[in-house]
C-alpha cells in the first residue's frame, strides 16, 4: 500500500477515533501519531492493516456486519456484492486492472484503498478476515523438479508446485491468515485444464496441505439470469462443519432475455448514450453495420459447411443467451439481439449489467468506463445472484466457526 493510501486511512480513522485511541491500537505514542498527521515522518507500511481493522471496528460497517472478508482478483466487485448481501463487510481489495479499479471505486465509494498486484503484497499487510474471496485466473502448474528441490532443502509442497501462478498467492494468504472460510470461482474447464493437473494441484493444496474442508460444484447461472454460464465454485472451511452444495437453491422462474433487454417503448427512462429520448430506444451505434453483419453471416456459413458449430448467437425476447465473454467488445457475435427490421444489434453495457445480475432488486450499477472496457469487465465478472446464494448457504458455517472463536491467526470475530 502506498504512503498516500496510508495517510488516507489515518485521516479516516481520525474521524472516529482520538489520537490516543489510534496510538494505543498501533502500539505507538501519541506524539508519533501527531508527527504522521503533520507529515513530519512517514508511517511504516505495517500500520495499514491495523488502521483498516480499526476503521471496521469503529464504524461497524454501518452496524450491520456479521463477518469480514477480503476481495482478491476483485474485478468490478461481483463477489463483494454477493457477500455484502448476507451481512459481510469487505476489509481489503486487490485488483490490478486500472479500468476495473475505476468501476469498483464508482460503486464502492467508501471503500478502503484498492491494492494492485497481489503478487507484490505480503500476507502480513492484509487485514485479518473471516472469509477470503477470489476469482483467480487459471494457469498450468509445473510439478517437475520437486524431488530435486527436496534434496536441496528448498521450498516444496504448494510453495514449489504453485509458485509463479496466481493461485499461489491465494494459497500463501490462506496459509498465513487462516480465514474461517474461502470461496474461489473459476471457469468450468478448470477441472480439465492441463489434463486435470491444475485442478489436482489446487485440491491437494487446499485440502491436503492447508487442511481445509473443501467442496466444489459447477453451477449454470441459467436459472438466475437468461444466459448459459457454467462456473465452478470451490468453498472451503477451516473446520469440518457439514457444508454441502445440496443446499444451493435455484429460483422457480426461469428468466428470458425480455427481462434484461431495453423495452424501447417509453416505459423505461432514456439513459444516453445507451438509449435515447424520447422513448428509450437503443442507440444506433449498437446496431451492426452491413459490412460486419455480412462478415458474420459468411463466417457462420463457411463453418456450417465444414460441419462446425461456429457462428453468431441470435436471440429474441423469449430466448436464453450464450455465455457473455470478455471478447464481446470485438463484434458481439455470441449474443446478437434480433430486431424487427434491419440488422441485429449488440447488447448495451446496461443490458450486460442486468445479464450478469449487477442490476437487480432496485440496484443500478454505475458504469463509468467506455463500452469496450464495460464489455470486458462484465464478460469477466461473476453472476452476482449466484454468489449471493453461495454466500447464503455458506454463512451459517462461517458464523459457526467465528462464534466458536476458532481464529487461528487472530482473525477478528464479529457478530
Amino acid at each position: 500500500m502506498g504512503e498516500e493510501a496510508i495517510y488516507d486511512l489515518l485521516e479516516r480513522a481520525r474521524a472516529f477515533s482520538t489520537q490516543k485511541d489510534i496510538a494505543d491500537r498501533l502500539g505507538v505514542s501519541v506524539r508519533t501519531i501527531k508527527r504522521w498527521e503533520a507529515r513530519e515522518c512517514s508511517p511504516p507500511p505495517y500500520v495499514a492493516s491495523a488502521l483498516q481493522q480499526l476503521l471496521f471496528t469503529e464504524r461497524g460497517a454501518g452496524g450491520a456486519a456479521e463477518f469480514t472478508f477480503i476481495d482478491l482478483f476483485a474485478g468490478i466487485g461481483g463477489m463483494r456484492l454477493g457477500f455484502e448481501a448476507v451481512g459481510g463487510a469487505c476489509v481489503f481489495t486487490s485488483e490490478w486492472d486500472r479500468f476495473a479499479q475505476r468501476t469498483y471505486r464508482a460503486n464502492f465509494p467508501d471503500t478502503h484503498p484498492i491494492e494492485g498486484d497481489i503478487r507484490e503484497i505480503p500476507a502480513s499487510r492484509i487485514p485479518d478476515h473471516d472469509v477470503l474471496l477470489a476469482g483467480f485466473p487459471c494457469q498450468p502448474f509445473s510439478i517437475a523438479g520437486v524431488s530435486k528441490k527436496n534434496a536441496l532443502g528448498q521450498a516444496h509442497g504448494f510453495e514449489c508446485r504453485t509458485q509463479g501462478t496466481l493461485f499461489f498467492d491465494v494459497a500463501r494468504i490462506i496459509a498465513e491468515k487462516r480465514p474461517a472460510a474461502f470461496l474461489l470461482e473459476n471457469v468450468k474447464n478448470l477441472q480439465s485444464h492441463d489434463r486435470g493437473r491444475t485442478f489436482e494441484v489446487i485440491m491437494e493444496t487446499l485440502s491436503g496441505e492447508l487442511g481445509y474442508d473443501v467442496h466444489y460444484r459447477v453451477i449454470d447461472a441459467r436459472r438466475f439470469v437468461p444466459q448459459h454460464r457454467e462456473r465452478i465454485l470451490i468453498a472451503g472451511f477451516r473446520e469440518p462443519v457439514g457444508f454441502s452444495w445440496d443446499a444451493f437453491r435455484f429460483p422457480d422462474r426461469e428468466p428470458v432475455m425480455r427481462d434484461i433487454l431495453h423495452p424501447e417503448d417509453g416505459s423505461e427512462a432514456p439513459e444516453p448514450p445507451y438509449t435515447m429520448p424520447p422513448r428509450g430506444t437503443v442507440a444506433d451505434k449498437y446496431v451492426l453495420s452491413d459490412k460486419l453483419w455480412k462478415y458474420l453471416q459468411d463466417y457462420a456459413r463457411k463453418h456450417r459447411e465444414k460441419g462446425n458449430g461456429f457462428g453468431f448467437g441470435l436471440v429474441g425476447p423469449d430466448d436464453v443467451a450464450r455465455t457473455l465473454s470478455a471478447r464481446y467488445y470485438k463484434d458481439g457475435s455470441e449474443i446478437l439481439v434480433r430486431r424487427e427490421h434491419g440488422n441485429p444489434r449488440r447488447l448495451t453495457p446496461r443490458e450486460c449489467a442486468r445479464l450478469m445480475g449487477f442490476d437487480r432488486d432496485g440496484r443500478r450499477f454505475t458504469i463509468p468506463v467506455s463500452d469496450t472496457q464495460a464489455y470486458r469487465q462484465f464478460g469477466n465478472a461473476v453472476v452476482v445472484p449466484v454468489i449471493e446464494e453461495a454466500a447464503r448457504i455458506m454463512k451459517p458455517y462461517i458464523m459457526e466457526i467465528v462464534r466458536e472463536g476458532r481464529t487461528e491467526s487472530g482473525a477478528m470475530a464479529v457478530g
